[in-house]
């Protein structure tokens, strides 16, 4: 039984899962990345947070590896920061700061825009597939990405969001829904501070009664069963995050793997304490302390830079109640000590079962 389709012939994989571009942390590393590929899927490297240099040197990585499709993901919000509020963020990261026994930094807060440049080393080294979270691709990259025949990819939350991103020339969209793990992919969070949060079995049948590209289903889906489901409800595909977070080939921190085999249905809340930007994680002792403060994060990238130190500490101590621990709602059904690979094939043969069933049931 084929489940090869119209997505898989768009982005030329064999089978219609992606794995999510998961930026920070070099969880994305290059083993995870070719071995989702060589089982049939689209991995992808979540780039948003690295130096092009680095990104480049990563593309060159896989391509040793393996000669599949794979994509990179960036970010395409305007990396501009406010600083306005800082110094009670900075008082309530303080008291943080002491108990990992780290100072505050005497530099001027500053974030970097490496957009262009690292889309401009995409083009150079011909990625095969650009996808995008918070917006769409600026137009002029749309025009270089089309003129280069780079399929492109936008993440989205709504069904307005999703219309627009097919008018400016989106070749695959991917549905996140409100358990999805990570940032909200919502466009605008100044209208909508904390994420468009549409389930996704809301989100899906609605989105593809509305738009004519493929639509790839992402949030909570952990395995075979979900990508029926995603199928079922008109979708052409699934992208995975938190089932590849702690495979072996993931960079995610041992704590943070730990972490995420702990967890439950429950243990996930949306926050903005980490970044600026909404995104579902485990609740720990730095979103409860800045819960408890009553001080509001500053905004996006900013909040995301300055808390930058706090979680690289956390992280050399291997302390997970200061680290950002991204995941969605399905925590529950994690495997252990697989690799991507086994993710990957695990899900396309449990889903092949499950339509032998309804075929002969």
């Amino acid at each position: 039984m084929n489940l090869y389709n119209r997505v898989c012939e768009v982005l030329d994989i064999k089978v219609p899962i992606i794995q999510a571009g998961m930026a920070g942390d070099k969880i994305t590393t290059v083993d995870l990345i070719v071995n989702v590929c060589e089982a049939g899927g689209l991995g992808t490297l979540g780039a948003a947070y690295m130096h092009p240099e680095d990104i480049r040197q990563a593309v060159r990585e896989i391509r040793k590896y393996t000669n599949r499709t794979f994509a990179v993901n960036l970010f395409t919000t305007e990396m501009a920061d406010n600083t306005v509020g800082i110094e009670g963020v900075q008082q309530v990261l303080d008291t943080m700061r002491g108990v990992l026994d780290i100072k505050r930094g005497d530099q001027e807060v500053k974030t970097k825009n490496l957009f262009k440049e690292q889309f401009k080393v995409l083009v150079e080294e011909q990625v095969p597939v650009v996808s995008t979270a918070f917006g769409i691709l600026p137009p002029y990259a749309m025009k270089i990405a089309k003129e280069n025949d780079m399929k492109v990819i936008t993440m989205i939350t709504t069904v307005r969001e999703a219309l627009t991103a097919q008018e400016k020339g989106t070749d695959v969209i991917v549905a996140q829904g409100s358990e999805a793990g990570g940032h909200r992919g919502t466009f605008d969070v100044n209208e909508c501070p904390n994420g468009a949060n549409i389930g996704l079995f809301s989100l899906v049948p609605q989105l593809v009664d509305q738009v004519d590209v493929p639509v790839i289903a992402t949030g909570g889906i952990m395995d075979g069963r979900g990508l029926i489901a995603a199928l079922a409800l008109g979708a052409s595909g699934v992208q995975m995050g938190t089932a590849f977070l702690a495979t072996q080939e993931s960079g995610a921190h041992p704590c943070y793997k730990e972490a995420l085999h702990e967890s439950n249905e429950e243990s996930t809340v949306l926050t903005r304490h980490f970044s600026g930007r909404p995104a579902r994680g485990i609740a720990n002792t730095f979103i409860k302390e800045f819960d408890n403060s009553k001080i509001q994060p500053l905004c996006f990238p900013t909040q995301n830079t300055i808390t930058g130190e706090i979680r690289k500490a956390a992280a050399k101590q291997g302390n997970k109640e200061y680290m950002s621990l991204w995941c969605g709602q399905s925590t529950r059904l994690l495997k252990k000590d697989k690799t991507a690979a086994e993710i990957v094939t695990d899900t396309i043969q449990q889903a092949k079962s499950i339509l032998q069933t309804f075929s002969y049931g």
